[in-house]
C-alpha cells in the first residue's frame, strides 16, 4: 500500500523506515528545500537507542554519537549529588542498549541514509488536507496533490495534519523560556563534562542540563527561566546569554562556568499541551509531536516518536486497504498510555532528581510490546 508522511523530522523519517520494513511504499512530504544544522541536542535514552537498532541506524548513529557515562542530578547551590544513575556499557547491559547523545541533523543523516533515493520529497509544504473521500489526498504550496492508501501525521507540534483532523488546538504557555547552546569542550573546566547531568534550582523554574555531544568534542547545555511576557515558541530564534547568565547568579561557580562558556544561545518559550483522546481517524493517524508534544523536561519528545515508529510499522505489517483503520487503532492502544504518562510526568519535572528506578522508561522495547489481535 502507498503510505505518505506529512512531516521530514526525526519521528517522519524513522516511520518511513518502519513502514518499508513492513513492506509498503512510502513518501515523505517534507516543508523544508533541505535539512539544514539547526537545532542541537537530541538525548537518545536506552529504549529509544534500541528501538533504532530495529531499523538498522545504530551503527551509523556511533560515527557521530557520545556515550554519556552517568545520569546525574546536583544541586543548585552546594553541588551535591542527589542522584546517580551509571549510563554507557552498563545501561547496555541492563536494557541492551546505551544511551547517545547527538546533534539533531546527524540523525536526520543517518535516518535518510536508510531510506531509498527518492521516498523524502522536499519543500512539499502542507496548503490542504482532504480526508472526506475514500483515501487521504494532500495539496502542497508547489501545486502538487497526492492522494495515498494511508497517511500519518508526523509533522510536529503545529502540525496541520492534527488540524485538519480534530480542529486547532489551544496550547497553556508554562510561563518559561528555554535557552540551548553548544560549546566546545576545551572552553570548558568543570567535572562531569562525559555526563548527562541536571543542575536542579531552588524553584522549578530554573534547571541546567549539559550533556556531551560530537564524541564528546562538544558540550550542549539547556537552561530555563520564567519569563510571562515571551511567547515565541522556536527552534533558532536568538537569546540573549547575559540575560540567562543574571537568572542563574546565584547557582554554584561549576554551573555558572557552563554558562559563562557560551557565546550564544537560542531562546523558546515552552507550552504544554494535554494528552489526546484518539490519534487515529479512518485511515490517518498521528505520530510523535503531532499527537503527544511535551515539555523537554525528561528527554524524551524525540524518544517517544522513534518508540511510535517502529510500533507503528509492526502494526501495519502485512495489513492491506481494508485493514488501514484497525492497525491504527492496535497502534494506538499500544502507545496512548505510555506516552502521556510520560507527558505528564514531563511536565511534573521531578524525574530521577533524588534516584528512583528508571526502568520503565529505558527498559521499554518498542519491538515487542503487544499488540492487540485484529
Amino acid at each position: 500500500m502507498k503510505i505518505g508522511i506529512n512531516g521530514g523530522g526525526i519521528g517522519g523519517l524513522a516511520a518511513a523506515i518502519s513502514l518499508g520494513l513492513a513492506g509498503h511504499e512510502v513518501e515523505v512530504y517534507e516543508q523544508a528545500s533541505d535539512y539544514k544544522r539547526v537545532g542541537a541536542d537530541i538525548n537518545l535514552t536506552p529504549n529509544a537507542v534500541a528501538a533504532l537498532k530495529s531499523l538498522g541506524v545504530f551503527d551509523d548513529l556511533q560515527e557521530t554519537a557520545a556515550r554519556p557515562t552517568h545520569r546525574i542530578s546536583r544541586t543548585w547551590d552546594t553541588g551535591e549529588e542527589t542522584s546517580r544513575l551509571e549510563m554507557a556499557n552498563a545501561a547496555e547491559e541492563k536494557y541492551g542498549a546505551p544511551q547517545l547523545t547527538i546533534h539533531r541533523a546527524d540523525l536526520l543523516q543517518a535516518l535518510r541514509r536508510q531510506l531509498p533515493e527518492g521516498v523524502v520529497k522536499l519543500g512539499f509544504r502542507v496548503d490542504a488536507i482532504d480526508l472526506g473521500g475514500d483515501k487521504p489526498s494532500v495539496r502542497f504550496a508547489n501545486g502538487e496533490t497526492r492522494t495515498v492508501d494511508a497517511l500519518v501525521g508526523a509533522d510536529g507540534i503545529h502540525s496541520p495534519t492534527r488540524t485538519a483532523m480534530f480542529g486547532p488546538e489551544h496550547p497553556q504557555f508554562t510561563g518559561l523560556v528555554s535557552y540551548r547552546a553548544v560549546v566546545d569542550r576545551s572552553k570548558l573546566n568543570v567535572p562531569n563534562l562525559d555526563a548527562f547531568t541536571k543542575w536542579w534550582g531552588p524553584t522549578p523554574d530554573l534547571q541546567i542540563v549539559t550533556f556531551p555531544l560530537n564524541r564528546g568534542r562538544e558540550t550542549f547545555i539547556f537552561a530555563t527561566t520564567a519569563q510571562d511576557d515571551w511567547r515565541h515558541e522556536s527552534w533558532t530564534m536568538e537569546g540573549d546569554v547575559e540575560e540567562l547568565r543574571r537568572a542563574y547568579a546565584g547557582f554554584h561557580p561549576e554551573a555558572r562556568a557552563l554558562l559563562d562558556a557560551c557565546d550564544s544561545v537560542t531562546k523558546s518559550a515552552l507550552y504544554i499541551r494535554e494528552p489526546l483522546p484518539q490519534w487515529s481517524v479512518g485511515r490517518t493517524t498521528l505520530l510523535g509531536d503531532a499527537c503527544h508534544p511535551m515539555v523537554p523536561f525528561m528527554a524524551q519528545g524525540a524518544c517517544m516518536a522513534i518508540e511510535d515508529a517502529v510500533v507503528l510499522g509492526r502494526a501495519l505489517r502485512s495489513v492491506g486497504e481494508a485493514g488501514f483503520a484497525g492497525a491504527f487503532k492496535r497502534y494506538e492502544r499500544a502507545r496512548k498510555e505510555r506516552t502521556a504518562k510520560v507527558q505528564i510526568g514531563s511536565r511534573g519535572n521531578e524525574w530521577l532528581k533524588q534516584g528512583g528506578n528508571a526502568d520503565w522508561v529505558y527498559g521499554y522495547s518498542a519491538s515487542d510490546v503487544p499488540l492487540e489481535a485484529a
